[in-house]
């Protein structure tokens, strides 16, 4: 029998004992174990190696990564270039999921108040713990707030379709796109969920099964390849996808794969909702093709896990996401508000408003 659990209890981030403690994801399902962070090098190691993915965890994530900087750092002489060299190190963890760069640009605005003020070790160390602390308490907010939007368009005994995973292990807790369907089948709309398995890392197999099974939410996981196949036979009426970016035009980069899924969902007359906090826009991006996308290395896809899987000698192609046109979103759920089939100038505007 499946153990249900209270629909917000995975948390996969925790500061305690001055530490920052990850839920290791690429371990799951199987078993489930803690990374523990002492210092900023090893949190940027943990996110560039997938102990922690999601563009909103990742965010999250840095944001404590810095607040092991000033600990580490303290009083010495120059705490301040230590400081920005660990910095640079979580900047560069990964590339495409813009909450780093947003989670970061806050922490460094407030730790120049904080220099500007004068204050001391100490000092730093509390104000920059309570910051962190309010960009994570805050996610989990903002996903509760989208979680209901997101509800609001689904029709009662509607099925969905999701891809990777956009829930509580790839935010601070309840999800984006698993938000959406966390709430839906809470407000009892929901007749079931389908997940791809998502290659390579199998995410939708792994993490989003897992998460979704422990709050009791029946879930089917289905190969990419069969996605044309459930939408033409009428299975699904939703792909609900969370996202890494939001380009200023409204055009999404997520998981590789989403682009084919809303090409799909458009072919078959589903709708395609993106799920995504207003920290994921950027602004200054214009255009999706703007965007940069991280390529992995060739063993992630030529093998699984520790097993060869690929005839020796072929290469591999392994982009880690795909850009969909804001033409084939329907549905745009952020904090602030929805927009349907949004543009350059509704999400400006969605951006401009308090």
């Amino acid at each position: 029998m499946t153990q249900v659990s209270p629909p917000d209890a995975v948390r996969p981030i925790a500061w305690r004992d001055d530490a920052l403690v990850l839920l290791d994801q690429r371990v799951l399902p199987q078993e489930e174990k803690d990374v523990v962070c002492r210092t900023a090098g090893e949190a940027a190691a943990a996110i560039r190696d997938m102990v922690v993915r999601g563009a909103p965890a990742i965010g999250i994530t840095a944001a404590w990564g810095v607040v092991l900087a000033v600990q580490e750092h303290g009083n010495a002489p120059d705490w301040q270039a230590k400081l920005a060299a660990d910095m640079a190190r979580l900047r560069e963890s990964r590339p495409t999921a813009v909450n780093l760069f947003w989670a970061l640009d806050r922490m460094q605005l407030r730790l120049n108040q904080l220099v500007t003020e004068g204050a001391d070790a100490a000092q730093r160390c509390a104000s920059m713990l309570a910051e962190a602390q309010a960009i994570h308490e805050d996610d989990i907010a903002i996903n509760r707030r989208m979680g209901v939007l997101g509800a609001d368009y689904i029709g009662k005994g509607e099925s969905v379709l999701t891809h990777c995973n956009a829930g509580a292990l790839a935010t601070g807790g309840y999800g984006t796109a698993l938000g959406v369907i966390r709430s839906a089948w809470a407000a009892d709309r929901l007749a079931g969920v389908y997940a791809d398995e998502t290659r390579p890392w199998l995410q939708g197999a792994r993490l989003t099964a897992w998460e979704l099974l422990r709050d009791g939410i029946p879930t089917t996981l289905i190969v990419e390849g069969a996605a044309a196949s459930l939408m033409a036979q009428g299975q699904v009426q939703w792909v609900i996808v969370g996202a890494d970016r939001v380009a200023a035009n409204g055009d999404v980069a997520n998981k590789i794969g989403t682009y084919g899924l809303a090409v799909l969902a458009r072919q078959h007359g589903v709708r395609f909702m993106v799920v995504a906090p207003t920290s994921t826009v950027d602004l200054d991006c214009p255009e999706g093709a703007a965007i940069p996308i991280e390529t992995r290395a060739a063993e992630e896809v030529t093998r699984l896990g520790d097993r060869p899987v690929a005839a020796p000698g072929a290469g591999a192609w392994n982009p880690v996401f795909d850009v969909t046109p804001a033409a084939l979103v329907d549905v745009l759920v952020t904090e602030r508000g929805v927009l349907e089939r949004p543009d350059r100038d509704s999400l400006l505007a969605l951006m401009e408003s308090a």
